[in-house]
């Protein structure tokens, strides 16, 4: 069956790092383009990184860009979110998501992890 799980996540200083890694299994992964979402307390959930299934490119949203890095192991059917000089608002539950939208949508979600970035 398919299966998305969240690693990586805990507690961080401010200016500090966390590698999340998002491990799948169940489909094929390579044909899916991975997202990675986050969903602080009170707020909506907020797109923080996308990866393409092709040419990998990826695009940020712009409260991460410079300090968030989204990558992809097709071999290891696993993607990741390097997360540098974290702020206390990117305290958040960040989940990973496999999207293809082409010949029949198909789309799975991670459970979530939990990254705390307090002083």
């Amino acid at each position: 069956q398919v299966q998305l799980v969240e690693s990586g996540g805990g507690l961080a200083q401010p200016g500090g790092s966390l590698r999340l890694s998002c491990t799948t299994s169940g489909f094929d992964f390579s044909l899916y383009g991975v997202r990675w979402y986050r969903q602080a307390p009170e707020k909506e959930r907020e797109l923080v990184a996308s990866i393409t299934n092709g040419s990998g490119r990826a695009t940020y949203a712009d409260s991460v860009k410079g300090r968030f890095t989204i990558t992809r192991d097709n071999a290891k059917k696993t993607a990741f979110l390097q997360m540098d000089s974290l702020k206390p608002e990117d305290t958040a539950v960040y989940y990973c998501n496999a999207i293809r939208i082409t010949f029949r949508k198909s789309e799975y979600w991670g459970q979530g992890t939990q990254v705390t970035v307090s002083s």
